[in-house]
Parts: C-alpha cells; structure tokens; sequence
C-alpha cells in the first residue's frame, strides 16, 4: 500500500489558499464572484462555530 506524502501545517494551509484562489480565477460574472466568497467565508465561520460550542460543551461537563 503506498502512503500519502506528509505535509505539514503550513504546507496544507499554502495549498488551501492556492485552491481557493484558482477555483475563482477565471470565474464570471463578478458579482457571483462575490457572492461564492462571501458565502464560503460564511460556511466557514459557521463550521468553526459548531467546532467551537461542540469543544466548549464536552469541556464544561454537558451531557450528551
């Protein structure tokens, strides 16, 4: 079986940005452009906040 490369931290984050940025390179018209980003800024946000109440709930003792 072959193994993955390793990749670090800040390997993976350049190679996010570098996603993000090609998938809206070429991408027209402009204001849906700025809707798509505006709208994964949105869900982004929202999944840290999930992340966020989900840590801080098994943190303080609530029980599931």
């Amino acid at each position: 079986m072959v193994q993955p490369p390793k990749v670090n931290g800040m390997e993976m984050i350049v190679n996010f940005k570098n996603l993000y940025l090609e998938a809206f390179r070429n991408c027209r018209p402009n204001y849906l452009v700025m809707f798509l980003k505006a709208y994964s800024v949105f869900s982004a946000a929202m999944i840290l906040m999930a992340v966020y109440v989900l840590v801080y709930r098994a943190v303080t003792g609530f029980e599931f």
